[in-house]
């Protein structure tokens, strides 16, 4: 006696169910061996010797040759006063002085800087005393969160430096340089320090009174 052909659906159904189940447990099962082996890491860079004179004092340093200025001073040398910010040298947080010209450590390798001097917020303090920049902006409230502060604070000593030597703007080549800058220089001497809390009224003012101190 033949089986109904409803009968039939139902076994074929159920066989096809159970071959399914069986190849995609051995499918699924693929990548996760392939997984469990992943390849080998390339091995990292040999590292570098770096001399570095931070804040007067000398480092030898062995670095990884990919290793930026700001995660140096930060990382290798326990001076967080440098401040990451974004990383692209768009901000300004981050910025230095290194043989007395304000550079954005975060687009610096250390090893382009072997036996170079550089200077941090850090250092800029002397005998326990504040540095006139420090102290201007401590005067005129030049920072609310306080973080692009030490950018800003050693961006402006770098420019007033500028401004004693008569170099022109590295922002605005044609723009002269004076004895005494007007807050239109100092804003585009400055124009690479953010501040994102849109302290710019106070900061320039304390860079107007910290530059009669530096001409003198």
């Amino acid at each position: 006696m033949s089986q109904p052909p409803h009968s039939i659906t139902r076994r074929v159904l159920g066989i096809t169910a159970l071959v399914t189940a069986a190849f995609g447990r051995q499918l699924h099962a693929q990548p996760q061996q392939q997984a469990a082996a992943p390849e080998p890491r390339p091995a990292p860079p040999d590292e570098a010797e770096v001399h570095l004179t931070v804040n007067n004092q000398a480092h030898i340093l062995s670095l990884d040759p990919r290793t930026t200025l700001l995660d140096a001073l930060r990382d290798h040398l326990g001076l967080p006063g440098t401040k990451k910010g974004c990383d692209h040298g768009q901000c300004g947080a981050c910025t230095v002085l290194v043989n007395g010209v304000r550079l954005n450590s975060c687009l610096s390798l250390a090893v382009m800087r072997d036996g170079d001097s550089v200077v941090t917020v850090e250092g800029l303090a002397q005998e326990g005393k504040m540095h006139p920049v420090q102290q201007a902006f401590v005067k005129h409230d030049g920072f609310q969160c306080g973080y692009c502060t030490p950018g800003q604070i050693c961006s402006t000593v770098g420019m007033l430096d500028e401004l004693k030597r008569g170099l022109p703007s590295a922002v605005t080549a044609d723009l002269a340089a004076m004895p005494a800058a007007s807050a239109v220089e100092i804003r585009e001497r400055m124009s690479g320090n953010i501040c994102r809390c849109a302290a710019y009224p106070n900061i320039v003012a304390a860079i107007m009174e910290a530059q009669q101190g530096s001409a003198g």
